[in-house]
């Protein structure tokens, strides 16, 4: 079989196994690039009065606690704590995925919102399904687009290699 019909059948077949998967890394990939400049993803970063820490863990836990939608009872319930001095804030991100922000001067919570970044990134690496469907159909798919891509560039410049062979 000559290689231009295997690149064919390849890139065809290839392209109809990884459709699924693929466009979920797509349309996620998409998300995450526009994730800073659309609130709906992950909330914008609001700013605080100052750029230095002065309140206590305890009253940024308290402040976190005091939202309702937060469902924060203690340190447990809370995944990580982002501290940003140049926006003078503590963006804390619970564990429901809502994402609380405090200003770090004055323990005032200045935003709280629904943060879905992170849940876009656990599809888009295929996370969110399990270990065993990251392994086992998003690498494996991640290696047929390499493919694609080996064989959708083998399939262009074989037509303009002809040409410029004839040409000489």
């Amino acid at each position: 079989m000559k290689l231009s019909v295997l690149s064919r059948k390849l890139h065809r077949w290839g392209a109809v196994l990884i459709a699924a998967p693929f466009l979920v890394v797509l349309v996620t990939g998409i998300l995450l690039q526009v994730k800073k400049q659309v609130a709906w993803v992950q909330p914008p970063t609001h700013k605080g009065t100052g750029q230095e820490p002065t309140v206590s863990f305890d009253t940024l836990l308290a402040a976190v606690a005091a939202v309702p939608e937060a469902e924060v009872r203690s340190w447990a319930d809370i995944d990580r704590v982002d501290l940003r001095p140049k926006d003078g804030v503590a963006k804390v991100t619970c564990k429901n995925r809502y994402e609380v922000q405090v200003d770090f001067q004055t323990g005032r919570v200045v935003q709280a919102a629904y943060r879905r970044s992170d849940l876009i990134e656990s599809l888009h690496d295929g996370s969110w399904f399990s270990d065993a469907a990251k392994l086992w159909v998003f690498l494996p798919a991640a290696v047929v687009v390499l493919g694609l891509w080996l064989t959708g560039m083998y399939l262009f410049a074989l037509p303009l290699w002809v040409k410029w062979r004839r040409k000489r």
